[in-house]
């Protein structure tokens, strides 16, 4: 496992208590760098939407909790948020939630002179995803997805 897993999944379990004891769900945790800097972050969900003080509750504790443990060598920045509207749909588990609602999809390589497809989740497998888009029926290889999202209802 590289340095970046084994943070994300130490952070996971240490998170589960805190989420648990706050009423909220992890949707995912991510350690990233950007721009030179570290961000550990963690999107927490719940029916009807997390609130602000859902988040500074659960970075509060998580924060402590992160505190005490140590494990992560990097100086970086903790940042506890909402998935959001447009959230990401890395999981097995956030494409099951998500069936029958609009997403938008990006390829890797064009498919058939396009990279962008929208439509409606209809299923998934291990190895692939359809959607139902204004032209009928699509199934993308999961290998050539590089971004399945919520699309935006604005």
């Amino acid at each position: 496992m590289s340095k970046r897993e084994t943070y994300e999944a130490k952070a996971t379990a240490m998170l589960e208590p805190i989420c648990k004891a706050n009423g909220v769900e992890i949707y995912d945790v991510e350690y990233v760098n950007e721009a030179g800097e570290w961000y550990l972050r963690a999107y927490i969900d719940k029916e009807g939407g997390v609130t602000i003080e859902d988040c500074e509750a659960v970075s509060r504790a998580f924060s402590d909790a992160l505190d005490a443990d140590d494990f992560i060598d990097d100086a970086y920045y903790l940042e506890v948020s909402s998935p959001g509207l447009g959230r990401t749909l890395k999981k097995d588990s956030h494409l099951e939630k998500s069936i029958g609602m609009e997403v938008e999809l990006k390829t890797y390589k064009p498919i058939d002179k396009v990279k962008e497809f929208s439509g409606i989740l209809k299923g998934f497998t291990a190895t692939d995803i359809t959607i139902e888009t204004d032209a009928g029926e699509k199934t993308f290889n999961r290998s050539d997805i590089a971004l399945i999202k919520l699309a935006l209802d604005l």
